[in-house]
């Protein structure tokens, strides 16, 4: 008969240590102070719903810990007739509190300060001229597709369709729970390898298409002083605008301190446009923020897109072998048409789980 693992007396001092937290912050949620100062209110209340998981797993453990006992006693004392049904019980409660174990540990591992957050896509068509495009079509019909079967919502901000149907350059939200922890693992190079619809010789071509992807920034998070902007207007051109050469709405509006310009004219309305570039560039602005706090001297976002070459990239499509390969963990799926209609989740699920035991065995490391 197993034990459960030495961590275990460990893992109760920090359940007690986490609920001690999870309460005070359950009582300040409640202070009419606390309410009325809006920037601490979002940072308590993200705190309070990051504790929220682990309280719960730590306390099933703890309740597991305890039937474990009790049926150990039960077991002592049992007669010959019922020792075989208590064994089934101690065997059972052993195993729920190796798995619980393993969740709790993975739940007290550094949180990734953008857990929790909406996340801002932007999709380029970069190396294979139109042929670039269209595979960054594909790439977004693709998380749309992904969007739906999570339960995320999807709001397009900025499209700028092609001349054969691809998008030069698209920029959407999806909303939802654990976004960013699934979606974080899409930026970079994707390149497509296959016969392009503008190639008469049936040659298979290798064009890329660049993901970026973006923590969407609360107002409390990242400030932007009024003159720190230059807000320039002009009339909507190009394919896909709805409004084309109508009114001056489009709005392209450049943050000074740093250079970043941000252009939306999707919108029928300037105030309308004003307000979707004021989401993206305030998103930018955060990101930017979190790579020099990380010391990355703002590459991380560069680092993502990288040039957009087809030499560089995270994920390769080839249409002639029906095959999608993430190079990151050397994982290949035969099923390409399947991901391509958005069934993501086994990339998805690989990569999360990659990164979790890379962070458990840096634990054990340290």
């Amino acid at each position: 008969m197993g034990k459960p693992s030495v961590a275990f007396a460990y893992m109760l001092e920090r359940l007690e240590s986490l609920e001690r937290e999870f309460h005070e912050l359950e009582a300040r949620l409640g202070d009419p102070e606390l309410v009325a100062d809006n920037a601490r209110y979002v940072r308590v209340m993200r705190r309070y719903r990051a504790l929220s998981d682990v309280v719960s797993v730590g306390r099933h453990l703890r309740e597991r810990g305890e039937d474990l006992e009790v049926a150990k006693e039960l077991m002592a004392e049992a007669s010959p007739a019922d020792r075989d049904e208590m064994r089934a019980e101690v065997n059972k409660a052993e195993a729920d509190i190796a798995r619980l174990e393993e969740e709790f540990k993975v739940l007290l591992l550094p949180k990734d300060p953008n857990d929790g957050r909406d996340v801002i896509i932007e999709i380029r068509g970069a190396e294979g001229g139109e042929e670039a495009n269209l595979f960054a079509r594909d790439l977004y019909d693709m998380y749309r597709e992904f969007a739906s079967r999570m339960g995320w919502k999807i709001e397009v901000l900025s499209v700028q369709n092609s001349d054969l149907g691809g998008l030069s350059e698209c920029t959407f939200t999806l909303r939802g729970p654990d976004v960013w922890t699934r979606m974080k693992f899409e930026a970079g190079p994707h390149r497509v390898q296959r016969v392009p619809v503008t190639e008469s010789q049936g040659r298979i071509h290798t064009s890329s298409a660049t993901v970026s992807v973006l923590p969407e920034a609360d107002e409390v998070d990242i400030e932007i002083n009024a003159n720190d902007l230059q807000i320039d207007t002009f009339r909507s051109s190009g394919a896909g605008g709805q409004h084309v050469n109508t009114t001056d709405s489009a709005v392209r509006m450049t943050h000074i301190p740093t250079g970043v310009v941000v252009s939306m004219q999707d919108e029928k309305s300037q105030i309308q446009n004003r307000a979707r570039a004021l989401v993206v560039l305030r998103s930018r602005l955060l990101k930017m923020e979190q790579d020099r706090v990380a010391s990355e001297a703002s590459a991380q976002r560069k680092d993502q897109i990288g040039s957009g070459g087809r030499s560089e990239k995270i994920r390769t499509y080839n249409f002639k072998e029906n095959r999608v390969t993430d190079h990151r963990i050397g994982l290949s799926i035969y099923q390409l048409e399947k991901i391509l209609a958005g069934d993501l989740s086994e990339i998805s699920d690989a990569l999360v789980h990659d990164e979790r035991t890379r962070q458990l065995q840096a634990e054990i490391e340290q």
